[in-house]
């Protein structure tokens, strides 16, 4: 049992009767004075102990039994802005690595975290995971009102209106900050409910610092709290009762009047939290101290830890986070990015003996994968097209300017071996730009400390990353197409590949030419960007047609794929662009697969094409069935730098089985396209007839550099599949 503090002082008699009377007109006279097992005496009698403790033991009291297993648990959490979503996707994957019971998560977000939390927690399919969303502009006007010079801002100060934002049937739920890390089952913390008396409403940790103690600094006049007062990184709130006791009228008067005479919240929410309980210590149940170490600045978290065999949540209270000084913070530190880079698709696990309804979609994708042959020799291929993969779009900041009329956005994708073409493609793209990168959870934070260490990267605020995390042996190439071409905010955008660098004057060139053709939504056009490689890692990159030209015939730059698929771009008329002054128009050929500008709402990849292998192509295709028109733009032209080559094409070059399960995808997308567009589709199937069989091997040798094989033998060499 917790010890009772010390009898109170005579003095405080006058006090304590005007907070009855307080009591009794925030509450109707339904609220008697209780002072909580372990709470520190009324202001101006010794406190619980010699520290000013509010008796947050480290040893927890004697466990209570959990909660059913499968008893529903809630949890509340106040996400605003992309780097607080990246927070919370850590502390979730903490709280599900433990979690044994079913699980809702209330999410008060802005537009922002909504847009990227609706879509990681739609992706991720947890089983027994619900999510409800709730706007905190409409909550916003509860407290504006309230000066706070706390580095959270206003969103610090929502935890106060959840009672009343919450559903009006939800009576309990754990209030949490994204920047808490679970070491333990969360039920554990849910089963501290039934510590409550019938009048406490608030369950919460002392705060681990003495700054409530206002001896920091001098003058330091912190808000009024008992004792040490108490942290709200983590909270257990009874709502029906706060509903019931009038919490929004009394935080306010509390509030307003604490304010006549300071002039600000320095901890948020925190303050007023504990402005209130100093003058309602009945409403308190102090928690166990392992249910929130602190690792301030000033913390005395060490106390804490030192003596308690079992720590539960760690808390990251610092603005400095990781980065806080603390001689243990190597350990804890550790522990938080286990789940940082910990895979999230483990935690995709069943909770047997609950039934719970699936996450969208799961019967659907169960029934297809049941359907699969273990035997096919393309399982592979088939397991990958079903796998759906977590998607985290704009991981890092992302402000775009308001769109123009004829904007463009380079559309991308790749994955952590390219990631060093991402600097030039920013020197020479000065647009906006959605890109979507292929990693496991460990890659997505070296590329976060990646684009941190660049100035290039690091200033680029129009660039939105969309990190797809890995899963399946193949790369799902169309799928990052779509993720990254979904994300683009501009009416118009360039699909491109990540190993092309544009023309430095390409996308003012190709925003005149939109605005120049009177391009709009009615007319399907498709602009056509040339494409040109080099075999060099370094070279003189052109400025301008012209010096492109002269680069062409000295041999330093091809047309793409001049060597090993030239039937691939040979439709572009290469040398018909070269004298040509005005846009022209191109005819569809089989296996054209040029870089387009294209409206933002064209038809999207075919994610059935995964790993290496016709996926452009499909693409043109559909494009070319749309009826869209192939518009050369003589100014323009991409130029694609050398690297080594993926795994996915070395597999196809080595494996007839791949080549083979390659063909399979071709023919089934040729069937669908018989069924969508009937007998307009036979051409496809025509052309495909005419088509010599490609080799799967480059030609031993690059042939000569003359500039007239680049113009009038493009269809002559042994050839490798589209890309």
């Amino acid at each position: 049992m917790l010890p009772r503090g010390r009898p109170r002082a005579l003095g405080a008699a006058a006090l304590l009767l005007l907070l009855l009377l307080i009591g009794f007109f925030l509450f109707g006279g339904d609220l008697e004075y209780e002072r909580p097992r372990g709470a520190a005496a009324l202001d101006g009698d010794p406190p619980a102990d010699r520290g000013g403790h509010n008796l947050s033991d480290c040893v927890p009291p004697r466990p209570r039994p959990l909660p059913p297993k499968c008893e529903l648990l809630h949890v509340a959490i106040v996400c605003a802005g992309h780097n607080s979503s990246r927070d919370l996707n850590t502390l979730v994957k903490s709280v599900l690595f433990y979690r044994k019971n079913p699980l809702h998560f209330h999410l008060v977000t802005d537009a922002v975290a909504r847009n990227i939390l609706e879509m990681l927690f739609h992706t991720w399919m947890v089983p027994a995971v619900g999510v409800s969303f709730y706007d905190l502009e409409e909550l916003k006007p509860q407290v504006s009102w309230i000066p706070n010079k706390h580095y959270s801002g206003l969103y610090g100060l929502m935890k106060l209106v959840l009672p009343g934002a919450l559903p009006p049937d939800l009576a309990r739920v754990i209030v949490l900050d994204t920047d808490v890390t679970f070491a333990s089952d969360i039920a554990e913390l849910w089963a501290l409910f039934a510590h409550f008396s019938d009048k406490q409403v608030i369950g919460l940790v002392e705060n681990q610092s003495d700054w409530y103690l206002g001896n920091l600094w001098r003058n330091h006049r912190p808000w009024p709290a008992l004792g040490r007062g108490f942290n709200t990184g983590v909270i257990l709130l009874r709502l029906d009762r706060l509903r019931q006791a009038g919490w929004g009228q009394m935080w306010k008067l509390t509030a307003t009047r604490e304010l006549l005479t300071l002039p600000a919240t320095s901890l948020a929410d925190q303050d007023i939290f504990n402005a209130v309980i100093k003058e309602h210590p009945g409403l308190v149940q102090p928690l166990p101290c392992v249910w929130n170490v602190q690792l301030s600045d000033h913390t005395l978290a060490e106390r804490c830890y030192s003596e308690a065999s079992d720590l539960k949540v760690i808390h990251w209270n610092s603005p400095k986070k990781l980065r806080v000084k603390n001689k243990h913070v190597e350990y804890f530190r550790n522990l938080y990015l286990t789940f940082l880079e910990y895979d999230g698709n483990l935690l995709r696990r069943e909770l047997f003996g609950c039934p719970s309804p699936p996450p969208p979609g799961t019967e659907q994708l169960q029934r297809a994968l049941a359907q699969l042959d273990e035997e096919d020799a393309c399982f592979e291929f088939r397991q990958q097209q079903l796998t759906v993969h977590r998607v985290h779009i704009s991981f890092l900041p992302h402000e775009p300017l308001p769109p123009r009329p004829h904007d463009v956005t380079l559309v991308a994708q790749l994955s952590m071996d390219r990631l060093q073409m991402l600097e030039a493609l920013c020197r020479h793209w000065p647009g906006p730009m959605s890109l979507a990168l292929y990693l496991t959870d460990a890659e997505a934070q070296q590329f976060l400390r990646f684009v941190e260490a660049s100035a290039v990267l690091s200033a680029r605020q129009d660039v939105a990353y969309h990190v797809v995390y890995r899963k399946g042996p193949l790369y799902p190439v169309n799928e990052l197409r779509n993720v990254a071409l979904a994300q683009a905010l501009t009416p118009y955008v360039f699909l491109s590949d990540i190993d092309f660098l544009p023309a430095y004057s390409l996308y003012d060139y190709l925003r005149a030419s939109i605005e120049q053709l009177k391009l709009d939504s009615e007319r399907k056009v498709a602009l056509v960007v040339p494409a040109f490689e080099t075999l060099h890692y370094r070279f003189s990159f052109p400025s301008s047609k012209a010096e492109l030209l002269a680069l062409l015939d000295s041999g330093s730059l091809y047309t793409f794929r001049y060597h090993e698929w030239p039937r691939g771009h040979a439709p572009t008329d290469y040398a018909r662009w070269r004298e040509a002054q005005t846009p022209y128009r191109v005819q569809w050929a089989a296996d054209y697969e040029p870089y387009v500008v294209v409206p933002r709402d064209c038809p999207r990849y075919d994610p059935r094409f995964v790993g290496f292998g016709w996926n452009k192509v499909a693409h043109i295709v559909e494009l070319d069935a749309q009826e869209y028109e192939l518009l050369v733009l003589p100014e323009a032209f991409t130029i694609h730098l050398p690297h080594a080559p993926s795994l996915d094409i070395s597999r196809f070059r080595s494996s007839p089985a791949y080549r083979d399960c390659l063909q399979a995808l071709k023919d089934e997308f040729h069937q669908d396209l018989s069924r969508h567009y009937g007998a307009a589709a036979l051409k496809y199937l025509t052309a495909l007839q005419w088509l010599p069989a490609a080799s799967p091997l480059p030609p031993p040798h690059l042939g000569s550099h003359a500039p007239c094989r680049h113009w009038s033998s493009l269809a002559t060499h042994p050839t490798l599949p589209a890309i």
